[in-house]
């Protein structure tokens, strides 16, 4: 079977499609604002990936959620409970790590079945 990768920048891939499987790269939002419209930017560019290679937030297998800071696990909960529709969830993980800036509150990495 044939890898699809895309949006590549000689480090890594925004998406990988295999096997009607799509890996997104990690995700985030505008550093300048609070945690809740930081995961709302961070899931809008989640959905807006997996439309584009085939998919939506309904077909996602797993979601690794970086967290800056584990105390902001209720408040990136209020906003994914929002967002993910019930009956759709996927397996998840979130865990306190370290961010690629120091303005990031929050990552998500997904992987999704293509509709």
């Amino acid at each position: 079977m044939s890898i699809q990768r895309y949006e590549g920048n000689g480090r890594m891939s925004k998406a990988v499609v295999h096997n009607g499987i799509i890996y997104l790269c990690g995700q985030v939002g505008n550093g300048e604002v609070d945690i809740k419209e930081q995961t709302r930017e961070t899931l809008e560019k989640v959905e807006s990936l997996l439309k584009q290679h085939g998919s939506d937030k309904n077909h996602m297998l797993s979601a690794v959620i970086h967290l800056k800071d584990i105390d902001l696990f209720s408040d990136m909960n209020e906003v994914w409970d929002h967002w993910i529709q019930d009956g759709a969830e996927p397996a998840r993980t979130c865990v306190e790590a370290r961010l690629a800036s120091e303005k990031l509150l929050v990552e998500v990495t997904v992987i999704a079945a293509v509709k």
